[in-house]
């Protein structure tokens, strides 16, 4: 039987997976959520599915996304990861990548209960359509401005509401989506 997913969904094969197993679906951890955050980052300007099919390689090249690890990157892993052609060779993101693990070593609460105490509490009308998504809430210039104020870099606002949708603080599947019914 075929499902009714949201549109994007449906738009090609690493979609379909992600959409139906991850997207949405509420994610703790604070390595598990670096892993979202910095490609979250790493998506800006590109396309998600260019994300997606290079994220074995983004985990291979950030040692697992281990905070920790990630943290203490020297200048020859930035070259490291400049050179890999396996994932996306951008500067302003590699640097962030590493500042961020440094900034979510430094929070007291952990990286998990911080970027948590931003979702939104209490049911959210279920979007029709995806044209009724919107790009940012006040909750996600609230979570990009504590970040920043953090010591985070290359998280905004839409950045921060595409790592809400993906890690389930918020749920934007489309009221038609069978992900919306069960």
């Amino acid at each position: 039987m075929d499902r009714i997913r949201c549109a994007w969904g449906d738009s090609a094969p690493e979609y379909v997976t992600y959409h139906d197993e991850e997207w949405g679906v509420p994610l703790h951890g604070d390595d598990a959520l670096f892993e979202r955050l910095t490609l979250e980052a790493f998506q800006s300007g590109l396309s998600w599915l260019t994300i997606l099919r290079k994220r074995p390689a983004f985990r291979a090249a950030f040692a697992g996304f281990d905070i920790d690890a990630v943290a203490e990157f020297t200048e020859e892993d930035r070259a490291r990861l400049m050179a890999d052609a396996g994932i996306v060779r951008n500067r302003a993101k590699v640097d962030a990548a590493i500042t961020n693990a440094r900034a979510a070593q430094r929070l007291p609460e952990g990286l998990s209960a911080l970027l948590w105490s931003f979702a939104p509490e209490g049911p959210r009308e279920r979007p029709a359509t995806l044209a009724d998504v919107p790009a940012t809430t006040p909750e996600s210039v609230a979570m990009a401005k504590e970040l920043k104020r953090r010591g985070f870099a290359f998280v905004g606002p839409t950045t921060a509401y595409a790592l809400m949708q993906a890690t389930g603080m918020v749920d934007d599947h489309v009221a038609t989506c069978f992900r919306a019914l069960t």
